[in-house]
């Protein structure tokens, strides 16, 4: 049961990419834009 718990942490854990941040700065208001897409949103 401890293992199967700790393979399900372990797997979620590595696999979740919203968890990752991207470089770039932010400007005053929290927000920057992507250069590649163009988009422009707040973190």
């Amino acid at each position: 049961m401890k293992l199967s718990a700790l393979l399900i942490a372990a797997l979620l854990s590595i696999t979740s990419v919203a968890a990752f941040a991207h470089s770039g700065g932010t400007d005053s208001k929290g927000c920057h834009r992507n250069h590649k897409t163009n988009d422009y949103h707040y973190h």
